[in-house]
């Protein structure tokens, strides 16, 4: 064919690997072997298209669909790229939310330990009044050892009203005990001091700026005299132990530890009213939560000969009761059970600035969580009724003394039933059961060192219901 001048037309040139390829038109190119190469020798036309567009259909191995499936199959980087786009927003919110929740976690926590932290109340003018005496206190004898003086308030004030009228503030502690936890934290003893003991009170700050005298009188007086520091100085006075820490608890505080741990369980042989205790049970099992709780460690009426004596023993009982239950449902080793109990009790709590901080408290606590119950001991020091008004008590001695010793050089006390002590006592004075030296040429026979005093008692391990 010619154009109109007549000039042959160019012939067309091959493609060829090393030329770009032509511009994409739309128009479809064939890339497989029955595709029209103008470099191949051959016919210039098919006489019948209509089969070869057939053939070209029928051979799967060079059909569009197979490129397109491996397209498909074998994505480019600009395909994986995308999909990584679409996946990264589920990553950021992922992330996002993790996050979120570990800042709420921590920041609970960090309000809980603020919170309780904040409860406590410190004691700084029993820690400057104390310091004005640091010459008259005894040293610590035994390092790690540690002893702490744990005072109930009978305070009427503000929440505490309902028990008693307020007479301008004043207070006195309803029960003392002092607590010895041995340097090797595998035992604990814990010794009341009854209320009406009669003691030598040293001369104390007042909270009015005066000093009160020096006296004999009834030892629950000193915290209603100089408070914390009073009691302190009197306790050390008469055991010659040194009190490393107070804690000062009212009577919300304890009803509030054991709600927190839902109540302890007493057992009781026979019925108990009290009015003035706001006390009525009947004889038998009994969980005591809250009212009822205070109540039974309160009472002095309602049991027995209505004597302080009495009430102290079952005191004794019910904390190692509360001891036994913290101890055996875990609440030491559980966080989330142990800030309830952490809670109530910090609510209520006066302690001195070695103690005034949830750290100091916990690590206090975790130092206990391994003694075993059994080692957990409760004894009252040994006294008997003052001679000169039955009402009030006085220690008996040698008996008295020796125990003191005993706390003071982290040596061990053992603690039987009652009637086992009296047994164990009347062996003593017959000579059967000293541990001394008996020798006919020996006029001054004294405890071995190896002997531990027996003294009437209870421990944790045993409870108030076996």
């Amino acid at each position: 064919m010619t154009d109109s001048a007549g000039t042959p037309p160019e012939p067309e040139q091959s493609v060829s690997g090393d030329e770009p390829p032509p511009p994409d038109t739309g128009a479809r190119t064939d890339s497989g072997p029955g595709a029209r190469n103008d470099s191949d020798p051959g016919p210039a036309t098919d006489p019948h298209p209509e089969a070869a567009v057939d053939a070209d259909a029928d051979t799967p191995a060079d059909s569009d669909d197979t490129v397109a499936a491996t397209a498909d199959a074998d994505p480019g980087p600009e395909d994986t790229d995308t999909a990584a786009k679409r996946r990264r927003p589920w990553l950021r919110w992922t992330a996002l939310g993790v996050s979120v929740v570990v800042l709420a976690a921590a920041g609970t926590g960090w309000w809980f330990y603020r919170k309780l932290d904040g409860n406590i109340h410190t004691d700084t003018s029993a820690a400057q009044e104390l310091d004005k005496y640091a010459r008259d206190r005894p040293a610590s004898v035994v390092h790690d050892a540690e002893n702490l003086l744990l005072i109930g308030s009978d305070s009427r004030a503000g929440s505490n009203s309902a028990y008693g009228r307020d007479d301008g503030g004043s207070q006195r502690s309803d029960t003392t005990i002092l607590l010895h936890l041995a340097a090797d934290r595998l035992s604990a003893t814990a010794v009341s001091l009854p209320r009406d003991l009669m003691a030598d009170l040293p001369a104390c700050g007042r909270p009015d700026g005066s000093t009160s005298k020096a006296q004999f009188a009834q030892f629950n007086s000193a915290f209603e005299i100089g408070g914390a520091a009073c009691t302190i100085r009197t306790v050390e006075k008469m055991t010659g132990v040194r009190i490393d820490h107070h804690m000062v608890v009212d009577f919300n505080g304890f009803k509030g530890m054991v709600d927190a741990v839902d109540g302890v369980e007493v057992c009781l042989k026979e019925p108990v009213e009290d009015k003035q205790a706001h006390l009525k049970l009947a004889a038998g099992r009994h969980l005591l939560r809250g009212e009822q709780a205070l109540g039974f460690v309160r009472s002095r009426h309602g049991f027995g000969d209505g004597s302080d004596t009495q009430r102290m023993d079952r005191q004794q009982q019910f904390l190692g009761s509360l001891m036994k239950k913290v101890q055996s449902n875990g609440v030491l080793l559980n966080p989330a059970r142990l800030v309830p109990v952490l809670d109530a009790a910090t609510k209520s709590l006066t302690t001195d600035p070695g103690l005034d901080s949830l750290k100091d408290l916990y690590d206090l606590v975790s130092s206990m969580r391994g003694i075993p119950t059994e080692n957990i001991r409760f004894l009252t020091v040994p006294r008997q009724p003052y001679v000169y008004d039955r009402n009030r008590d006085e220690l008996v001695q040698p008996d008295a003394d020796r125990l003191f010793t005993q706390l003071r050089q982290d040596l061990p006390i053992k603690v039987v039933s009652a009637a086992d002590a009296a047994r164990s006592k009347g062996a003593d004075k017959g000579g059967g059961g000293s541990g001394g030296d008996d020798k006919p040429d020996d006029p001054d026979p004294s405890p071995t060192p190896s002997a531990s005093p027996v003294y009437p008692g209870t421990n944790a391990a045993s409870g108030m219901c076996g």
